[in-house]
């Protein structure tokens, strides 16, 4: 997965900065990048993908209204770079969209996920929302 799916994401008042794009994060810094995200924000959506995946590549477009609309951010990361990351996140399928928020600790807690194949933006943004 790239960074194209949005070349400029904008809030209501046009604030390019208000509202980060979807970010491909290397997977051995992954840990590190989700930590610092969920102390900065409510919630953290996670695309855990994998290069050639045809459902992950249709996820990909929507990927940058759906950090829009429903204001979080969006890692991305292939787990397959680094194997532990598929049994610490029990990855069975991709792709799996997971939440997670800052634990009483301030480490990433996973609140749910989607692993259903190809999910449209409006049921993404709902499955945020509905975790708020």
């Amino acid at each position: 997965m790239s960074d194209t799916s949005e070349s400029a994401v904008t809030d209501a008042d046009g604030d390019p900065a208000a509202t980060p794009k979807p970010r491909d994060v290397d997977a051995r810094a992954f840990r590190e990048e989700l930590r610092a995200a969920v102390a900065d924000h409510d919630l953290v959506l996670v695309d855990f993908y994998t290069t050639g995946c045809t459902l992950c590549q249709s996820i990909e477009p929507v990927l940058g209204s759906v950090a829009r609309a429903a204001g979080v951010p969006i890692l991305l990361v292939n787990p397959r770079t680094d194997p532990s990351l598929v049994s610490e996140h029990a990855i069975r399928s991709v792709p799996t969209l997971a939440l997670f928020e800052a634990g009483a600790n301030g480490d990433p807690v996973e609140v749910d996920r989607i692993a259903d194949g190809f999910v449209g933006a409006e049921r993404i943004v709902a499955f945020v929302e509905d975790a708020r």
